[in-house]
């Protein structure tokens, strides 16, 4: 498969501090790229690169074959760790604005039928901020996910949510992916990282510590767990970012 995004030589640096340095990978079209590492480790800043709004100091970051810029035809849908919403306003009011934002045909269909996959039928006319944050964050993944986009980036899209729910978002981002979304997924679920990734890359102070398929990375460090390898990698800090999840 093509590569939709293919990283070489990156680096970034804020004033005298170089926070990605000399990073490479790439990410082919269709597949689930699992972005792993403790808080602090590069992860951010690489994506919001992928978005555009960081540029490099040194190294390339392309995005079908091209430097990505807003305004750019490809559709990528990011659902970010820190959601954000119009709280005064309804369910619905919020999702049709982006639906209409996203040049949806019928945003009001297409909402309504989202809401009762997620259970949320019956706040369709609830104010935003009367809702849990479980909830809003079911709103905002319906909002990423509402124009199909080609390449679809999720940071920490389970966090806080029950098994029920938890099991339920997987579900509507593995549909995502059959329908031929590529996904990178930011988790500090394991679990869900040797379920789905095809492959994954472990960032730490903007290096890469391993890259591969799980598998690969698994076999690199004695066929370990990869909660294991994330704990020898990020050490005992990072087990309550695992137990925190």
């Amino acid at each position: 498969m093509p590569n939709i995004v293919e990283v070489k030589n990156f680096g970034i640096s804020f004033g005298d501090k170089e926070i990605i340095k000399d990073l490479s990978f790439t990410i082919k079209k269709g597949e689930i790229f699992g972005l792993l590492g403790s808080n602090g480790s590069g992860k951010t800043t690489t994506i919001r690169s992928l978005l555009g709004l960081y540029q490099p100091t040194k190294g390339e970051l392309l995005v079908n074959n091209k430097r990505f810029e807003p305004g750019d035809k490809i559709r990528i849908g990011y659902l970010p760790e820190e959601r954000g919403l119009y709280k005064k306003e309804s369910v619905i009011d919020t999702m049709v604005y982006f639906g209409r934002l996203r040049d949806l045909k019928n945003p009001q269909a297409w909402s309504e039928k989202y809401l009762k996959r997620v259970g949320l039928q019956d706040h369709i006319n609830t104010r935003i901020d009367k809702l849990s944050q479980g909830q809003q964050q079911k709103i905002q993944l319906g909002i990423t996910i509402m124009n199909d986009p080609e390449l679809l980036i999720l940071d920490e899209p389970t966090k806080g949510f029950d098994p029920v729910n938890r099991r339920l978002l997987m579900e509507i981002i593995e549909e995502r992916h059959q329908k031929g979304a590529t996904i990178i997924m930011i988790t500090h679920y394991m679990d869900e990282v040797e379920r789905l990734c095809d492959r994954i890359l472990l960032l730490k102070d903007g290096k890469s510590r391993a890259y591969g398929t799980v598998s690969e990375v698994r076999k690199k460090f004695q066929n370990k767990s990869l909660e294991q390898i994330f704990i020898d990698i990020y050490g005992e800090d990072s087990k309550k970012e695992l137990e925190n999840a």
